[in-house]
């Protein structure tokens, strides 16, 4: 299996992605967050970011290694 250096790169920002919506997630079910969510209905602004930072590099990152190839 030859990967080409994109099919890396995607790979790593997988990776990346994943662990963002993972912290996101945690930081989601921290006490101080629920307190937050129950009085104003929406999450942190940090957990946002996390949220949309790790599901944004976690779905470019699978285009990019999927078909980031290239010609052969």
């Amino acid at each position: 299996m030859n990967m080409s250096m994109n099919q890396i790169l995607g790979l790593m920002a997988l990776v990346i992605g994943g662990a963002l919506l993972m912290v996101a997630y945690n930081s989601s079910n921290a006490p101080i967050d629920q307190l937050s969510t129950t009085l104003t209905g929406r999450y942190s602004n940090e957990t946002m970011l996390f949220f949309g930072i790790g599901l944004a590099s976690a779905v470019g990152g699978g285009l990019l290694a999927f078909f980031g190839g290239g010609r052969k």
